[in-house]
């Protein structure tokens, strides 16, 4: 009898414990949560849904792999958005009378921090030029023998 190179008599050691090592061919699945879509997605999908016949509908539902159940809770979702949406009153929302006056004095402060600010750097160099004017005076003062310093 004789024996092909692809038997196991001319793998060596090495060759069968790799083989043994390496996954199966076999995938496992894995398992996933539900579906999440996106709020563009669903409102697509309705807008596409609603105008479509009985046999258009139920192809689109096949082909997104999706169930009537989901498109009737999406239109709730819809339906109670829009409710929500429509409640708010337009416009800008009222401003609170105290988080307004808070407000204004936050920035009056802000202004009070910079010019005190200001005054300290004016203050600062005015007596440093007052030193300095003190040590010109001085130097330059006449000496008995009628000499400046």
């Amino acid at each position: 009898m004789t024996t092909a190179p692809h038997d196991n008599e001319f793998e060596s050691t090495a060759d069968r414990e790799s083989t043994r090592d390496r996954p199966g061919p076999e995938v496992m699945e894995r398992a996933r949560g539900p579906r999440q879509y996106s709020a563009r997605y669903k409102a697509g999908i309705l807008a596409e849904y609603e105008t479509l016949d009985k046999e258009a509908k139920g192809a689109l539902l096949r082909r997104e792999g999706l169930y009537s159940s989901l498109i009737s809770e999406w239109r709730k979702q819809r339906d109670r958005g829009a409710r929500a949406a429509l409640a708010q009153p337009s416009g800008r929302p009222p401003a609170d009378p105290l988080e307004r006056e808070n407000s204004v004095l936050r920035r009056r402060v802000g202004q009070l921090e910079g010019e005190l600010d200001r005054a300290r750097k004016v203050i600062e160099v005015q007596g440093k030029l007052s030193v300095l004017l003190e040590q010109f005076a001085t130097d330059s003062t006449p000496t008995a023998r009628g000499e400046t310093k």
